[in-house]
């Protein structure tokens, strides 16, 4: 909240009134505090500067190019996992030398993408994307640098559709098979094995998880140095939770302190993938009341946003913190319970499904049509998982530093909608 303050009842981004904004840009509106994306990357590069780690930035999160280029100038990588976003990264002007290339099915063409642009390796997620890599290079006189992505079976105990390090997760491949799969990459001189890599899912709030899969890294290291492998690169993801309710998200530096000793240890380098950690709550969407109703024994709020614009709490059930901008009654630390001068409200959207929701039986302020209404930590998979269904244009995206206002992203027309459609 830091860089989203009330100050004499009024909500801002920085030293900017979201009032003033609305009015500027209408709404829905995506606003991005520059300051506070920059502290959360200079809290990482601190954390972890014993290992002098290269932090790749997961692309994923939020894609947007204007938000891209700010992490690409405090020295960041990438971490891509679809040509598409390789191409974002170098639209941005990002250094493809500090790219990763994750996902399960890298298609022929976008390994050929990744190796004319000599991004730093990929991780690997099945034996058979490991024969694709090694003809795609073949055919280009390549050596391609990769890294085996092992699935440890750690129960990240976080959400079943974001867990990714268990078995029986599509992601990566069984950590009992690695010096198989190590000797195969041996074997075939168009592949360089340089490392490991474990992604555990996400969002994760405890650090036990990332100490169990160190130790599990730190013997597959040893393991394969003695098979005759030259390893050096331990890649341990990103997903670092943050704070949606209160303060439940760590700091990097409680992460650090189980992942540096394992790095260390092991005598790797150190790669991580943070995504969310970075920019989730470097958002705030603003949106517009436009109808209060009664109906069912109930109050429905409906905005101008909708699950279009952010589908985190339809897609998984997620929450968001939501509050007025200029609310009647001060927002508290705890939003979940009951509050005082406040009704239980459904904060609802105008998309024709019911599961167009932000917030269900939320004790909020009493809104009325005009009002606008802020929801947080939005950052991380809103405008990257953004679409038009029911037809509707995506919002605009603001960047502020400071008092400057930056446009990142103009908003959609009706023509947008069917401009790529053939007649």
């Amino acid at each position: 909240m830091q860089s989203f303050p009330y100050r004499d009842g009024e909500l801002y981004c920085e030293n900017v009134p979201m009032a003033k904004l609305a009015e500027q840009y209408g709404t829905p509106l995506w606003v991005y505090s520059k300051s506070f994306i920059l502290g959360q990357l200079k809290q990482i590069q601190t954390a972890f500067a014993e290992v002098d780690p290269v932090i790749c930035y997961s692309v994923k999160a939020n894609s947007t190019l204007g938000i891209l280029r700010v992490i690409r100038d405090a020295g960041c990588g990438f971490d891509v996992v679809s040509g598409g976003e390789l191409y974002r990264v170098k639209a941005a002007g990002g250094d493809t030398s500090k790219v990763v290339f994750a996902g399960v099915g890298k298609t022929d063409e976008e390994i050929r993408f990744a190796l004319e642009n000599d991004i730093l390796m990929f991780d690997v997620e099945s034996e058979q994307e490991l024969d694709a890599i090694a003809a795609v290079a073949d055919s280009m006189g390549k050596v391609a640098r990769v890294v085996l992505r092992l699935n440890p079976d750690i129960d990240a105990k976080t959400h079943a559709k974001t867990t990714t390090g268990k078995k029986g997760n599509k992601f990566g491949m069984d950590i009992e098979r690695f010096r198989e799969l190590a000797a195969k990459v041996l074997r075939d001189k168009r592949l360089a094995l340089k490392g490991i890599h474990m992604h555990l899912g996400s969002p994760i709030l405890t650090t036990g998880p990332y100490a169990a899969a160190g130790q599990k890294a730190i013997e597959v290291v040893e393991a394969l140095r003695l098979d005759g492998h030259d390893i050096n690169w331990i890649n341990l993801g990103g997903g670092f939770g943050i704070s949606y309710r209160g303060n439940e998200g760590l700091p990097a530096s409680a992460y650090a302190e189980v992942i540096v000793p394992a790095v260390q240890q092991a005598k790797c380098r150190l790669a991580l993938e943070p995504g969310r950690f970075v920019v989730g709550n470097s958002c705030v969407l603003v949106s517009k009341v436009v109808y209060t109703k009664r109906e069912g024994g109930k109050l429905f709020v409906i905005q101008d946003a909708a699950m279009n614009d952010l589908i985190r709490p339809a897609m998984y059930d997620s929450f968001h913190r939501v509050w007025p901008v200029r609310p009647a009654t001060p927002m508290p630390e705890n939003v979940e319970g009951e509050i005082v001068g406040c009704e239980k409200t459904d904060l609802v959207g105008p998309v024709c499904e019911s599961s167009d929701y932000f917030a269900k039986d939320r004790y909020l302020p009493k809104m009325q049509r005009g009002d606008l209404v802020a929801t947080f930590s939005a950052g991380a998979y809103g405008t990257a998982m953004s679409s038009n269904y029911n037809s509707r244009p995506r919002a605009t995206e603001v960047l502020v530093d400071g008092s400057t206002v930056t446009v990142i992203r103009r908003r959609e027309t009706y023509a947008d909608l069917v401009a790529h459609e053939l007649s």
